[in-house]
């Protein structure tokens, strides 16, 4: 039998036990008041079997939605948890960023000063050599 007929198998399997107790029942030797109660206990039981073999399925089906709202919350809270790290890292990395930014701007800073003393220092001293 192929997967795709898997599913109808069950209905296919209850309608042939239907027959089957009819076509037993119709034959069966007796009168047709017991025939007639047969046939409604059967379809009674019928009834019962289909009714539980339903219940199976929906408790199976809300086993599956809670299993799929916990793997859901699983997969909320993991991408929370990532999310919350990459935003710690990125956050280290900016402040690392602006600390190297700060410390350069520093050096030139001092770079420009030290120039300007310099050429201040040699402005005068050439100032001073002319004057003698």
């Amino acid at each position: 039998m192929s997967d795709n007929n898997s599913g109808s198998g069950l209905g296919w399997f209850l309608a042939g036990l239907g027959v089957g107790a009819l076509i037993g029942v119709l034959y069966a030797p007796k009168s047709g008041k017991q025939t007639r109660e047969d046939i409604v206990n059967s379809a009674l039981e019928a009834k019962e079997k289909a009714a539980a073999l339903a219940q199976q399925g929906l408790d199976k089906a809300n086993e599956y939605v809670e299993q799929g709202k916990q793997a859901a919350g699983d997969y909320a809270d993991r991408g929370k948890e990532y999310y919350e790290k990459g935003r710690t890292q990125w956050t280290q990395y900016v402040e690392k960023g602006k600390s190297l930014i700060q410390d350069q701007q520093e050096k030139v800073q001092a770079a420009i000063d030290a120039g300007k003393e310099a050429y201040n220092t040699k402005v005068q001293e050439v100032a001073e050599q002319v004057q003698v």
